[in-house]
């Protein structure tokens, strides 16, 4: 099975869940988001600002390609469930729920909360670099500035949202998080794990959004950079 709970008494084991390519977006935007949410109001930092936004506009659209044809775990159809189900997995958070014994149901990918998670953060994302490449196009629009400026902090609300949860989460499972994002093992059933890291896809991937950053740093992109 690909989501719930692992079987009572089925021993488990370090499984490779994650792969590359959805490892290096995760670390990749996260450095992009923060990056250029840190450079935001300085003009001496207006290329750095636009080489991390544009370049965590390409990582989003390369998510959304990685959800429909990606490994197990990073497809949209394995984490993507009702509002239903997110709403239950959530109570599993309550305390009522915990002291009554209602064990929150184990993932081995995305929980169904964190899906919606997931979906939240690449929407948010997409409508940041477009309201701020359109807020470079015509600055005399300054609906665009000022909604660039409400989604960026939404970015951020969103993260520490996401931070908040990796950690209540962790402790909930008593599993790492953080460390399976960075190797992309975590502990499964024989079998829940997916074939291969498609290492060499996510080394291009690196390659290719560094690239991309440093030329829109550099003003080789003028369309993008007003």
């Amino acid at each position: 099975m690909s989501g719930p709970d692992h079987a009572a008494g089925v021993p488990v084991t370090p499984q490779l869940i994650w792969d590359l390519p959805t490892r290096v977006f995760h670390w990749l935007l996260a450095v992009c988001v923060l990056g250029a949410w840190l450079t935001a109001e300085s003009e001496r930092s207006r290329m750095l600002h636009l080489a991390l936004g544009y370049s965590a506009g390409v990582l989003v659209a390369w998510r959304v390609i990685w959800g429909f044809v990606g490994s197990r775990y990073a497809r949209f159809s394995n984490f993507v469930r009702s509002p239903a189900a997110a709403l239950s997995y959530l109570r599993g958070y309550l305390p009522a729920a915990r002291a009554a014994g209602q064990a929150q149901t184990h993932y081995v990918g995305h929980n169904p909360a964190g899906g919606w998670a997931v979906l939240a953060l690449l929407a948010v994302v997409a409508l940041a670099v477009s309201t701020g490449w359109l807020s470079y196009q015509d600055d005399s629009m300054e609906l665009w500035s000022e909604l660039h400026e409400l989604t960026g902090n939404g970015i951020i609300v969103l993260a520490g949202v996401h931070v908040a949860a990796v950690v209540a989460t962790g402790v909930l499972h008593r599993e790492n998080l953080v460390r399976a994002m960075v190797n992309g093992y975590k502990r499964a059933r024989y079998g829940e794990g997916i074939a291969g890291a498609f290492t060499l896809l996510g080394l291009l991937l690196a390659a290719a959004v560094l690239a991309f950053a440093w030329q829109v740093y550099s003003g080789v992109f003028p369309a993008l950079t007003g």
